[in-house]
């Protein structure tokens, strides 16, 4: 069975009429996000602006043959 609730100030609130005994073991999935862009959190690049573009002297095909440079995988 599954049962459907909300969490308010830390708790998981049940959906009306849903009981579960004292102790039962249960698994939670979020089924919505609660943080990130989806929520109006920040993007990757807002987050890591400070260091974006400050290791100088990168190949310009740094991004797309990463594993290339770093493990000597074949250039892309």
């Amino acid at each position: 069975m599954v049962y459907h609730g909300v969490v308010r100030n830390g708790v998981v609130v049940l959906e009306k009429g849903a009981q579960l005994p004292e102790g039962t073991e249960v698994r939670l999935e979020p089924i919505a996000p609660s943080g990130g862009v989806a929520a109006g959190g920040p993007t990757l690049a807002e987050q890591f602006a400070d260091i974006i573009g400050t290791v100088p002297d990168l190949p310009s095909d740094m991004a797309e043959n990463h594993d290339h440079y770093l493990h000597g995988a074949p250039k892309r």
